[in-house]
């Protein structure tokens, strides 16, 4: 399909995957609408087509291929980016006809392949595109990624494989952005990137002047800064894939105090040391309790949200009873989990012991039915409380609508809501407070 003489060339785009890969996905298309394509809604409106593509788990690298394939038959001309494109012999064996392929975040190879196939109609003018770029996220909320990679090596994980070991972004470059949102209008900054709390770590925590002082690129400097920030605009900053390191304990009393959110995002996946050692995992479970207590007894309105795994390789009944015991003592406020299934070319494939399908669903059910029951409790404490809130959506009209708001402890799409009635009185994008009078076992009621 070729473009119209009396329009922009249109580009399509597909992101799959993570948040991570949507920043990806913001940061083309803001560079793509600076040089004056359009976006097309649809892949027939399209001519041509980029799909930013997951390759993390099996499941991810299939939807990637079927996605690419429907784009192939629906438009025809086709870029593909993302984590799947590290490993492009996946990608072509199944469709060579794609135009061109990169791996993640190589914005310039992913603009090279657009204009040799779709020239660029001018030359990059930057009053073409909002100060905040382009964003896929509504309007009060945005992604802020602070680095790329990842410098740990665990076993069931070729994320570093696909993106590279850690490269944390100038700290001045990251408060920069941060404020081109905040003044933009967005309510709430969702800090991430493969280890947030690793922040710095390549750069040797290298200091930049920001006014007339200095600033280091460093996990605890970024917190003091990003929540004086949010706070002067009453914003919220949220932190996503912090690993439970020392140096975490220093950013808690800075929670609740800026616009820096008592939540911590931290992908414990188990409680088991022996499973966590075979997992390769950079904490250990009886140190994680610790920190956990020492945190809350600090803050006691501290949110904290993680992800586990089940059926990993060798995993035993007694593994799995201390992942129980140590979710009850850990108390988490929400909580993921996923059962383990090979990914190609990660190091877990050569260990012994798999667990059985129907052992992993087993266990499954059992974990979630004790996160489920942690959860409703720790809701039913909130009914009765006032919480604020931030507006997400309005659904319904008039008397019957009802708004759709998060609290402080609860993360966009991945956490719960706080159904509030009434809601014509409310608008997307801001902060109410209001009374629980309700909560079952993830949501609440207002």
């Amino acid at each position: 399909m070729s473009s119209s003489a009396s329009r922009s060339p249109r580009v399509g785009f597909v992101s799959l995957g993570c948040p991570k890969a949507l920043v990806d996905s913001e940061r083309i298309l803001t560079q793509l609408r600076a040089e004056g394509y359009e976006v097309a809604p649809t892949y027939e409106a399209a001519d041509l087509v980029v799909v930013n593509t997951c390759g993390f788990i099996d499941d991810a690298v299939h939807e990637s291929l079927d996605t690419i394939g429907e784009a192939l038959n629906r438009n025809g001309k086709v870029v593909v980016t993302g984590c799947l494109g590290a490993q492009p012999e996946k990608i072509r064996e199944r469709h060579p006809q794609v135009l061109g392929i990169t791996g993640p975040h190589a914005y310039e190879d992913v603009l090279g392949h657009v204009h040799s196939h779709l020239p660029r109609p001018h030359d990059p003018f930057v009053d073409l595109v909002p100060p905040q770029g382009v964003k896929l996220t509504p309007k009060h909320y945005a992604y802020l990624k602070i680095s790329e990679g990842c410098n740990h090596r665990c076993s069931f994980c070729i994320i570093p494989s696909m993106r590279g070991d850690l490269a944390s972004r100038p700290i001045t470059h990251v408060l920069n952005e941060g404020i081109r949102l905040l003044n933009a209008g967005v309510r709430e900054l969702l800090v991430i990137s493969q280890d947030t709390s690793a922040y710095g770590v390549d750069v040797k925590y290298a200091a930049e002047p920001w006014g007339s002082r200095e600033i280091r690129t460093k996990f605890q400097d970024l917190a003091v800064e990003l929540g004086a920030l949010a706070k002067e605009r009453g914003a919220w900053v949220r932190l996503h894939y912090v690993y439970p390191y020392p140096h975490v304990d220093d950013v808690i009393p800075l929670m609740g105090e800026t616009g820096l959110l008592p939540y911590l995002d931290i992908p414990f996946q188990h409680g088991s040391p022996r499973v966590l050692k075979a997992m390769r995992r950079p904490a250990h479970a009886e140190n994680t309790l610790a920190r956990i207590a020492k945190w809350r007894a600090g803050r006691p309105d501290l949110a904290i949200r993680s992800t586990f795994i089940v059926g990993f390789p060798g995993e035993t009944d007694e593994d799995f009873d201390l992942l129980l015991d140590w979710l009850e003592e850990a108390q988490l406020d929400r909580v993921g989990c996923f059962k383990y299934s090979p990914v190609a070319g990660a190091a877990a494939n050569e260990l012994d012991g798999p667990v059985p399908d129907e052992l992993k669903q087993e266990r499954w059910e059992r974990f979630m039915e004790a996160a489920a029951r942690i959860s409703a409790g720790r809701l039913a404490a909130k009914v009765g409380t006032r919480q604020r809130v931030l507006v997400d959506a309005i659904e319904g009209e008039g008397p019957d609508a009802v708004a759709i708001a998060r609290t402080r402890a609860d993360a966009p799409e991945i956490d719960g809501t706080v159904r509030i009635e009434n809601g014509s009185r409310f608008r997307p994008g801001e902060f109410a407070d209001v009374e629980i009078r309700g909560a079952d076992t993830y949501d609440l009621y207002a």
